[in-house]
């Protein structure tokens, strides 16, 4: 399995199938507008600027599991991502990432990386690091910066070469 066997809705309603993702190296970030990481998301979206070139991309899940961290609509958290911190990367409509209602792309990259002491995710910003294949093959911590995994990205882009 990989993440290419998943589809997600796009916040402009478009279902966009994660297999258009195939070759390139994907960081999945599950997002909100009102955490203490949400800063992360300039972050964020700098590394999409720097590799997006190379075959690199940020996709955005908001998520508002987390003490009700991400309380607007859709259409409230694209404008505060786009007008706050500039995200031009793929942000999808707000999901579910743990539990019975979990997204299935959430089911399985938990399954494959778990984290901690368990598979759940357990705040705003975890994130994933998928290779050209589909595979994940790190896991991050919400408090992980996103300029800390520079070198995995470019590590991940050098060995498709």
């Amino acid at each position: 399995m990989s993440i290419h066997q998943f589809s997600a809705t796009l916040m402009n309603g478009e279902d966009k199938s994660l297999k258009d993702y195939a070759g390139n190296v994907v960081l999945i970030v599950n997002t909100a507008t009102e955490c203490g990481f949400t800063p992360q998301l300039k972050a964020l979206q700098e590394l999409y600027e720097t590799y997006k070139e190379a075959g690199f991309s940020v996709l955005g899940f908001p998520s508002n599991q987390f003490n009700e961290q991400n309380p607007g609509t859709n259409e409230e958290t694209e404008e505060i991502c786009q007008v706050n911190y500039g995200v031009t990367f793929p942000l999808f409509q707000e999901i579910a990432v743990k539990g019975k209602e979990a997204h299935p792309l959430f089911k399985y990259i938990t399954e494959e990386k778990a984290g901690i002491m368990t598979e759940a995710i357990k705040w705003n910003f975890t994130k994933f690091l998928v290779d050209q294949s589909g595979r994940v093959v790190k896991r991050y911590a919400p408090i992980t910066k996103p300029e800390k995994i520079k070198a995995d990205i470019e590590q991940l882009l050098k060995s498709n070469r």
